[in-house]
């Protein structure tokens, strides 16, 4: 038994030292906040735990998947998707109050209007993109379309 645990903490210190457990490390760590989250939400709907859990599983379970989708697409996608850390608090006092068997004022107000801030602040950040061209080209495509077709109808407006 002795002979395999110093092999095996050879072998842990020689992968350590080609890089293998930064790279797991660099790639993983938004697990950290991830699996908590699911695990708190597990918790409760297990019977186990009470529904103030999801306050916080909520909020670490959009943050563990903002942080994944930046790992996978790169981190200059925070820069379009960062009202999705508003949406996190959001999530975690809907859930509350969605699955709280005690109801407390203003958390579901709460909930819409932090939801709603982070969903117009989507909307800005969207804008702020190639969609703001989109919506552009409808205008002028829908101005256009109103000039010509007054000339075929005398409504007065």
């Amino acid at each position: 038994m002795t002979g395999i645990l110093i092999l095996a903490a050879g072998i842990i210190i020689l992968l350590g030292k080609l890089g293998v457990f930064s790279f797991l490390g660099k790639a993983l760590w938004p697990l950290l906040l991830l699996i908590p989250g699911i695990v708190f939400h597990l918790w409760h709907f297990w019977r186990k735990g009470p529904s103030e859990l999801l306050l916080p599983g909520g909020i670490l379970t959009v943050y563990g998947v903002l942080f994944i989708i930046a790992n996978i697409w790169g981190w200059t996608t925070l820069k379009y998707s960062w009202p999705g850390f508003i949406l996190g608090i959001a999530v975690g006092l809907y859930e509350y109050e969605f699955f709280s068997s005690v109801r407390q004022n203003g958390v579901m107000i709460a909930a819409v209007i932090v939801g709603a801030v982070s969903v117009i602040l989507f909307g800005i950040t969207l804008f702020s993109l190639a969609l703001i061209y989109l919506v552009a080209i409808a205008l002028i495509i829908g101005g256009i379309w109103l000039i010509a077709a007054r000339g075929k109808t005398r409504r007065s407006w």
